[in-house]
């Protein structure tokens, strides 16, 4: 159907960084047909009144992780209210292909989602078709199968490439020169496919505390990889790094930073500590930034402009491991309630438990002042106080035994919040201005009992923009949009102009918030019951729209799905039809 719409008396923000400026934007077959002042309505064209509205270009979200909750959860929700029109997915060298046919590989594959990204198993295993190998394959899937209300985009995933040719063996060692050319074919089927391009890992460890397998990936396998991608104008490499536990992130993005200019590929790392406890290692990272920067290099970083918050539970959460509290992480391993309950009660576990809290990165992380106390299953309580408020209540000594009272007491699917980390406003609005940043890594698909990131491209633009002045809203537009599209190879979206696809958002910015998260009980439990998620109600948008279909209008989510599976785009068709 031909949505035919015109969109007047708004300021529109084209996603450039240029001024604002007042103007309508006449919407046809999809595309942008028109941008000019006092434009007249058409036969059987909806006029909408933007009044006192930003028009700008749809939201892209640069860090997602709906690879599998698509499958199940395809409306993306709360994606439209928040005027998200493209989503980029198969980040942190995890993607749902190309397949391991062979072995444990995808097993491999449904524990890493599952245990990184909090995407619970059993969907997983029985909601996805898993009818392909190669990434090609599972695009065709997807788009036989799936459809959502934005856009999809994809990286391949280096850790699934390695899984696929060396099987058990991609946890243990380096490849061989007839594996690295393997790896090359796979991921040459990717971006022939339309792959954004290739995701890698250099932080994460499993639950068993064994490094991924791109850990082992030595500079040869690197170097030809890129090499695929330097045949593939438009793709990027994406890296996770370590500015959490092991700090090795600079020298690691030294390393690969140097590969990617001889490669000559666009190079994102996420990213540049934003983080208080994280600061010993930003001016050494933003020297590395600085230089790469003058030098000339592909090189962006990647980074989020919210406060880590954390949502704990006793059943999925991965926060434990993260931390090094690996005798907590054990509790969250053991799948029988009564077990869970006599193991934190075990005098032998709690010496160990208590170990682990006191040292390393968990002992300024996770303490009794930055754990709260958030809901209870069977309401024992306390609720709403902190732990070191229930520690004095209770006269217990150490948090690590207060925790596991607190969770006896109160039963296994219970939660509790950890505070998290300050956030360094000064480096945040130096990343959102500087060119050479991807913005807004927001992780929103994965961790639904954990946070949401969903939600986090509208705090930009209240809290930055419109709360405290530290962006002018151009600025704050260009970091969600242009600047977003011109590193990913959108070269059909992100910007309003004629011609392009007509990804649009229309708001007051004195109405949109980041709204508070609500629970959702949605997602299949495997016993025939549900269990939940986390969502936001919308920010909301007075419209969202994709290829010129309105996703979000008139307060609610329209039931349309749009969306296309898209790669860096090189989409010919840029006249509209004549009329």
């Amino acid at each position: 159907m031909d949505y035919r719409t015109l969109i007047r008396n708004g300021t529109v923000v084209d996603g450039t960084g240029k001024p604002a400026f007042k103007a309508d934007v006449r919407v046809r077959a999809g595309r942008i047909a028109e941008i000019a002042a006092g434009l007249e309505p058409r036969e059987n064209e909806r006029v909408i009144d933007a009044d006192g509205c930003y028009v700008t270009p749809g939201f892209i979200e640069a860090h997602n992780h709906w690879d599998a909750a698509v499958w199940w959860s395809p409306n993306m929700e709360p994606f439209p209210g928040y005027g998200v029109t493209t989503s980029i997915n198969g980040n942190c060298g995890f993607s749902l292909a190309p397949l391991p046919q062979n072995g444990t590989g995808r097993d491999d594959i449904i524990d890493i989602f599952n245990f990184f990204e909090d995407i619970p198993e059993v969907p997983m295993r029985t909601m996805i078709p898993w009818d392909w190998h190669k990434w090609s394959e599972y695009k065709a899937s997807h788009e036989r199968n799936v459809r959502t209300p934005a856009n999809f985009a994809s990286f391949c995933g280096h850790i699934p490439i390695r899984l696929c040719v060396m099987g058990e063996q991609a946890w243990e060692r380096a490849a061989t020169v007839d594996e690295i050319a393997q790896m090359c074919a796979l991921l040459e089927d990717a971006l022939g496919a339309g792959a954004m391009g290739m995701s890698s890992n250099q932080l994460d460890r499993d639950k068993h505390d064994r490094p991924l397998p791109t850990q082992l990936a030595e500079d040869d396998e690197y170097a030809a990889l890129l090499a695929v991608l330097s045949r593939h104008p438009g793709t990027t490499f994406q890296l996770i790094i370590d500015n959490w536990m092991h700090m090795t992130a600079t020298k690691v993005v030294d390393r690969m930073g140097r590969l990617c200019e001889q490669a000559g590929v666009p190079f994102q790392w996420a990213g540049l500590p934003t983080l208080d406890f994280q600061q010993g290692a930003a001016a050494e990272q933003w020297e590395l930034h600085e230089r790469f920067k003058e030098e000339g290099l592909p090189f962006w970083t990647g980074f989020t402009h919210v406060q880590f918050m954390f949502s704990v539970d006793f059943k999925r959460t991965l926060l434990f491991a993260q931390l090094g509290l690996q005798a907590w992480q054990d509790i969250v391993e053991i799948k029988d309630d009564a077990e869970k309950l006599a193991r934190l009660a075990d005098p032998v576990w709690r010496a160990t438990a208590r170990e682990a809290w006191d040292s390393g990165f968990a002992n300024n992380a996770f303490t009794a002042e930055s754990v709260f106390l958030r809901e209870s299953e069977n309401g024992s309580g306390p609720v709403g106080v902190k732990l070191k408020e229930f520690m004095a209540a209770e006269g217990i000594v150490h948090p690590s035994d207060a925790l596991a009272d607190w969770v006896i007491r109160n039963g296994t699917d219970s939660v509790a919040l950890q505070d998290g980390w300050a956030k360094v406003d000064e480096t945040i609005v130096r990343l959102l201005k500087d060119p050479r940043s991807v913005a807004n890594v927001s992780d929103a698909g994965a961790h639904g009992k954990m946070f949401c990131g969903a939600g986090d491209n509208v705090l930009l633009l209240s809290e930055y923009v419109r709360d405290t002045g530290k962006l002018t809203i151009e600025e704050g537009i260009n970091a969600l949009t242009g600047r977003q599209a011109e590193f990913f190879g959108l070269s059909d979206r992100g910007v309003l102009t004629v011609g392009m696809a007509a990804d649009i958002c229309v708001f007051n910015l004195d109405e949109i918030e980041r709204r508070p998260e609500e629970k959702i009980w949605d997602i299949p439990d495997g016993t025939g019951g549900r269990t939940y998620r986390y969502i936001r109600p919308a920010a909301p948008m007075r419209l969202t729209m994709v290829n010129g279909i309105p996703t979000f209008d008139q307060g609610a989510f329209t039931g349309k799905f749009p969306g296309r599976f898209i790669g860096p785009e090189r989409e010919t068709e840029q006249a509209i039809a004549a009329e």
